[in-house]
């Protein structure tokens, strides 16, 4: 059934968050705050790797990546849910609906591939130290951050235009507080198998496989680490890698759940709160997971708020 005949879908209407309508201006200010700390957060990071030399190193270079990315990715939807919050009509048009899904699967995608690339840093320089500099050659880490652009780029346009094709025809309400394709596929009259199909072999292809090269990485870490003697190597190292880790759970422990490993048992509620935590929560965890338990990020906060301080005295 192609729906050609019916009345053709020009707008979506977001059923957005299971919220009771008493409790919509809390949970407002409770998103809105959490966006702005995400966006805070994640320029702060941004900015301390640019300003301080001594965080000119691929490990910092990676984290300045992923800051952007996080900060996009929360961007995509955060802006569009708290205008919604606020609309008695929170609709968003058929071009607007595949668009917001297209930077979602973009800068998503991007996330899990500069995890991938900060697990291969850590990797060499806790296993590999004297070769560090040799290995992580700037055309390497050059290499790292552009063909991730380049294959999240063909990803997401690829989803993009397979949903372009399907049509929609009487329902219009999207069970969700974004465009997301797994929603818009239930919504579809057309027949959505080939997309189905091309879900399932590049969701392997783009969490799975990332998501075990980071295990890989970090399980030969780990094994390197317990041959150290030093037992203040140990806390150094596991200091380090510690975030990264939390990071990694975060991120691939919901979305795998939730797209990968689907559940006939999982409601709209559950599938809501569980994209809210890769989506929001996380991009406002990381900068303080990454910050906190990072000296070399509060040393370099020390030093450039020392040189405003004294530029001001000047």
């Amino acid at each position: 059934m192609t729906g050609r005949n019916q009345t053709i879908i020009t707008e979506f209407l977001l059923l957005g968050l299971p919220i009771e309508p008493e409790h919509q201006d809390l949970f407002y200010t409770l998103f809105l705050a959490m966006y702005v700390t995400t966006v805070l957060g994640n320029l702060l990071i941004m900015f301390l790797i640019r300003l301080d030399s001594h965080l000119h190193t691929p490990m910092y270079l990676f984290l300045s990546k992923l800051s952007f990315s996080d900060l996009c990715f929360s961007s995509v939807t955060m802006p569009k849910l708290l205008q919604d919050m606020q609309s008695h009509v929170p609709s968003i048009s058929y071009a607007g609906c595949l668009t917001q899904m297209y930077f979602f699967l973009f800068f998503a995608d991007l996330e899990s591939f500069l995890l991938v690339a900060m697990a291969y840093d850590r990797y060499v320089a806790i296993c590999f130290p004297l070769h560090y500099t040799t290995v992580m050659s700037p055309r390497l880490c050059l290499f790292l951050l552009v063909l991730p652009w380049a294959l999240t780029t063909f990803h997401a346009m690829l989803h993009t235009l397979l949903m372009a094709r399907l049509h929609f025809c009487a329902d219009n309400v999207i069970a969700h507080f974004f465009c997301d394709m797994s929603a818009l596929l239930k919504l579809s009259c057309s027949d959505t198998r080939v997309n189905e199909l091309v879900i399932f072999i590049t969701g392997g292809l783009i969490l799975v496989i990332p998501f075990l090269l980071i295990i890989t990485s970090y399980t030969r870490i780990v094994s390197s680490i317990l041959k150290v003697p030093s037992a203040r190597g140990i806390r150094k190292a596991f200091s380090t890698c510690g975030s990264h880790l939390t990071v990694v759970s975060l991120f691939y422990g919901t979305v795998i759940g939730l797209y990968l490993c689907p559940s006939a048992n999982n409601s709209t509620v559950k599938e809501t709160v569980m994209a809210m935590m890769y989506t929001v929560v996380t991009p406002m965890l990381n900068p303080f997971i990454y910050s906190l338990r990072n000296r070399d990020m509060k040393g370099a906060l020390g030093r450039v708020f020392y040189k405003k301080k004294t530029c001001f005295s000047l």
